[in-house]
């Protein structure tokens, strides 16, 4: 979808639709709604006044302006309360927007800067609200359909008109900014999306690589015969059960300069996973395409921070791999020795994702980084603790964590810390071996980030147990059914706030 920005009056522009917002409770549009109103013969006044239209969050209404504007449609469309307005609802507002705007077979839009004002949001952070949450709004994974005869047509252009001629500038900014963001995230989705047989641990590998010489990042991709003499022992005893081979990506924004701090994004790649000999029900296994989301959010984040050029030496690394039974997989009660020299027994081979994470760690301190924070799609234990609407945030590093806590609310990714106290580890103890692969069902989601600590030496670093958050069943604001591509927003955030 295309972007554009213009100066002018809202009540003055040609085109098939129009969008003008309204908070909840005033019975008097302002400002350029009011003007727009005005010219419409008080036409949203009297909507206002019959209670049609409330200004709730989300709501939409359209009116067909019989020639009293040049704009044919206007859609009138809620932003709650007004004191409770912030980029998120905006983001929410515009995505249903977009939605509706589609189903009306219309492919070009002009919008106000939803929510901005001199009581609300600055012109730039609503700008780039509006354009991402349309972007994200707006997506559908419609790659492998062949019949397309029941969807309605693509959104071709969206054109926000900044009444204020001040802020135009601001407005451009933002709402390139919003469209740098969005389509990362949707990058990431079409990835999370793709079925296992065409979104292998080398498709993954080829998808990062087209990206990164698109975007100017540096990139190199290690095969199996790299990954042994690096000793990756635990990736790859997790892919021995696959006939596609392990990949590991590494991709630089800034690899030149060695002068700049580095910050590293580790994202979990198993790109089918069946549990292996500890096989999962067969009931919502094909959802299990998805355990890569950690890997398409590292690779989206890097494709926006390249895009925004933000001044800082920035790393993705991606250990993909399947996880499969085939007759030479790995078994409950082998050892592992990683690339740290640490060895792991196996008590679960479906708790594959922290292997194949505890030698992109070790891997990491290589970059001597500033910070480290990997997204993974670790367990269902932090489904079961945060649902489907916060990921869960551990770490060594509080002043890092509190960042990212941050930038969770400023980008719309939430997270929610959990605790960290020694007598958890105590569940990961091995007889045989420097530690065990899972501690039991109690506070899975804390053992498990405890079982990473252990291979994040030497730096602050975070964990991010996005299990929860990567996939949803149903469409709501900017999160369409499918992928979600969490963990892009929340990344680029936290590394802008670096700068």
């Amino acid at each position: 979808m295309d972007v554009h920005v213009q100066a002018g009056d809202m009540s003055a522009v040609a085109a098939d639709l129009i969008v003008v917002h309204l908070f909840q409770g005033p019975r008097e549009p302002t400002g350029a709604t009011g003007a727009v109103d005005a010219a419409l013969g008080g036409a949203i006044r009297e909507v206002l006044a019959a209670g049609d239209f409330q200004g709730k969050a989300e709501e939409t209404l359209v009116l067909y302006t019989r020639g009293a504007i040049p704009a044919q449609r206007v859609m009138m469309v809620g932003l709650g309360p007004q004191e409770r307005l912030d980029r998120d609802v905006v983001r929410r507002a515009a995505a249903v927007v977009a939605r509706r705007v589609r189903a009306l077979g219309v492919r070009r839009y002009h919008s106000l800067v939803l929510g901005a004002g001199p009581d609300a949001l600055s012109a730039q952070e609503a700008a780039h609200a509006v354009v991402e949450g349309t972007l994200l709004g707006a997506y559908r994974f419609t790659e492998l359909k062949v019949d397309r005869a029941d969807l309605a047509p693509d959104l071709e252009a969206l054109t926000l008109v900044a009444s204020d001629t001040d802020a135009l500038e601001a407005v451009r900014r933002g709402a390139e900014e919003g469209r740098i963001v969005g389509e990362a995230v949707c990058f990431a989705r079409d990835l999370a999306n793709r079925p296992g047989n065409y979104c292998t641990p080398t498709a993954l590998a080829e998808a990062a690589r087209a990206m990164a010489e698109s975007q100017g990042l540096t990139v190199r991709v290690l095969g199996e015969e790299e990954m042994a003499a690096l000793g990756m022992g635990a990736l790859l005893g997790v892919a021995r059960g696959s006939q596609e081979p392990a990949t590991f990506t590494i991709l630089e924004h800034n690899a030149d300069r060695q002068d700049l701090p580095a910050y590293v994004v580790v994202g979990k790649g198993i790109t089918f996973d069946s549990g292996g000999i500890s096989i999962k029900p067969s009931d919502g296994m094909e959802r299990m395409k998805d355990d890569m989301s950690g890997a398409a959010a590292t690779l989206g984040a890097l494709r926006a921070v390249a895009a925004l050029g933000l001044p800082l030496r920035v790393v993705g690394l991606v250990p993909a791999t399947e996880n499969l039974p085939g007759s030479r997989a790995y078994k409950p009660g082998d050892v592992l020795t990683t690339m740290s020299g640490r060895t792991i027994e196996v008590i679960s081979t479906d708790a594959e994702g922290r292997l194949i994470l505890a030698d992109a760690l070790a891997y990491a301190q290589r970059y001597h980084p500033r910070a480290v924070v990997d997204l993974a799609t670790l367990t269902g234990a932090c489904v079961v603790a945060l649902g489907h609407v916060a990921a869960g945030l551990m770490g060594n590093d509080d002043a890092l964590l509190a960042e990212l806590r941050a930038a969770a609310e400023r980008s719309g990714d939430k997270v929610w810390p959990l605790p960290f106290y020694d007598e958890y580890a105590e569940q990961i103890k091995s007889d045989v071996a420097d530690v065990k692969n899972t501690g039991g069902r109690p506070a899975g989601a804390i053992t498990g980030g405890l079982f990473l600590q252990g291979f994040a030496e030497g730096y602050p670093w975070a964990h991010v147990d996005i299990a929860g958050t990567v996939w949803s069943e149903d469409t709501k604001g900017y999160r369409v059914k499918g992928a979600t591509g969490f963990g892009v927003r929340l990344i680029v955030e936290w590394l802008r706030a670096q700068v």
